[in-house]
């Protein structure tokens, strides 16, 4: 948990300067492929997984020491062999557990989200789910455990495999030559994101294309074929809590009211999409049926909102830098409350996005724990230490902030 806390001080500032990067190349160059509320969107996304993550809010099935202690049938030293041969493994479990999330119903919940921004942008990568609690197919890692690699290599390159994962999501770099046929390309993945019937559910290899290539998945980008972005079923929200969370209450929705005892239990299992006929008559859902002809999902911005949203967000960038650099002397259960923190500041700002009724309530909410914590705290957790004034800046905001939300929300003729 520290240890994953403190690559993120570095990861997070990294991934953001990249994103600003894109956006003013894309800006000078007249393609720029942003819009600032989906940018903001897949940001937010972002930090709810992470914070996830690092308060280790998830429930390994079968743990990968398990497979190593009962499976190793040789021990290799920790050599740079070692590490590629983790990699690999990485790599081939990754195609797979990406491959089944697109292909059953159940566990395309918790990668929906991943998919559901209508651009394609570095910060669309940020996109990840924290709808995954429980974790079940540490199984494809068999390979690796056979071979007796180490746990702590596992450990070691699992976020280096995850991160590597972020920069092919561009627009801006076209085809690149030789590299087509050994790793995933921005060209590759462009495909997987795209909804065009030639592209869907194609392209699932995470840094090495030869597995696509090798299971019968692989789909080229075309020329003719401009690739559209986002799923078929749009899920009208900027809200990332939401987001992780819809498909899953529409497949309870599908379950309770099909009349039939044997959908109840296969509506989990089929393919992605599938539902009971009966449901469907009585709650139709409006999916894209021309990928060319669709309104993108869009609300009122201004450059006011934008600046007011933005600094939240900002803001919590901050804080949240402060609590993964002092887990251990924050210490539990105060981290749990942080971390709701972190969630409701989120459901906050986004439902102001989404231009919800309930947004100032929501803030409000957010306010009262935050005053909360700082009646507990006085110093924020330390954070004194290093801004002197930030604890009377912090209740200042928790104060007014309220205000600022309820008077966009009624300017906005909410």
């Amino acid at each position: 948990m520290e240890t994953y806390g403190k690559i993120l001080l570095f990861a997070m500032p990294a991934f953001l300067i990249l994103i600003i990067a894109e956006k003013v190349y894309g800006v000078l160059k007249g393609e720029d492929t942003f819009v600032s509320f989906d940018t903001l969107s897949s940001i937010s996304s972002g930090i709810t997984n992470v914070c996830k993550d690092v308060l280790g809010l998830s429930v390994v099935v079968i743990s990968y020491p398990f497979l190593v202690s009962k499976l190793a049938f040789i021990q290799i030293e920790n050599t740079f062999l070692t590490y590629l041969i983790a990699f690999i493994a990485l790599d081939f479990s990754g195609y797979w557990v990406h491959r089944i999330a697109h292909r059953i119903n159940f566990f395309w919940n918790s990668h929906l989200i991943h998919h559901s921004s209508e651009e394609f942008n570095l910060a669309c990568a940020l996109r990840q789910s924290i709808s995954s609690i429980v974790k079940l197919f540490t199984i494809f890692l068999l390979p690796a455990a056979c071979l007796g690699v180490p746990v702590q290599v596992i450990a070691t390159v699992a976020p280096i495999h995850l991160f590597v994962q972020f920069w092919y999501h561009t627009q801006h770099i076209n085809r690149m030559g030789w590299l087509e046929q050994v790793i995933v390309t921005p060209s590759h993945h462009r495909v997987h994101h795209a909804i065009n019937p030639e592209y869907i559910d194609k392209n699932f290899a995470q840094v090495f294309i030869f597995w696509d290539k090798l299971f019968g998945t692989f789909q080229q980008e075309l020329p003719e074929v401009k690739p559209v972005y986002g799923i078929t079923l749009p899920v009208r929200t900027w809200n990332p809590i939401k987001i992780n969370f819809l498909h899953l209450m529409n497949l309870i929705r599908d379950a309770w009211f099909t009349k039939n005892w044997e959908d109840k239990l296969k509506i989990w299992w089929m393919p992605t999409g599938w539902r009971p006929a009966d449901v469907s008559l009585k709650f139709p859902q409006k999916k894209i049926e021309d990928v060319y002809a669709f309104q993108k999902y869009i609300s009122r911005e201004s450059l006011l909102l934008n600046t007011w949203l933005w600094f939240q967000f900002f803001l919590l960038l901050l804080l949240l830098s402060h609590l993964f650099a002092n887990i251990v002397q924050i210490g539990s259960p105060q981290l749990f409350v942080y971390g709701l923190f972190v969630f409701l500041q989120i459901y906050a700002y986004t439902e102001l996005m989404d231009a919800n009724i309930n947004a100032w309530i929501f803030e409000l909410l957010k306010s009262c724990l935050m005053m909360m914590m700082l009646i507990q705290s006085p110093d924020w957790y330390g954070l004194n230490q290093i801004l002197n004034w930030s604890s009377q800046f912090l209740w200042f905001y928790a104060l007014f902030s309220v205000i600022i939300s309820f008077y966009f929300c009624k300017r906005r003729g909410i």
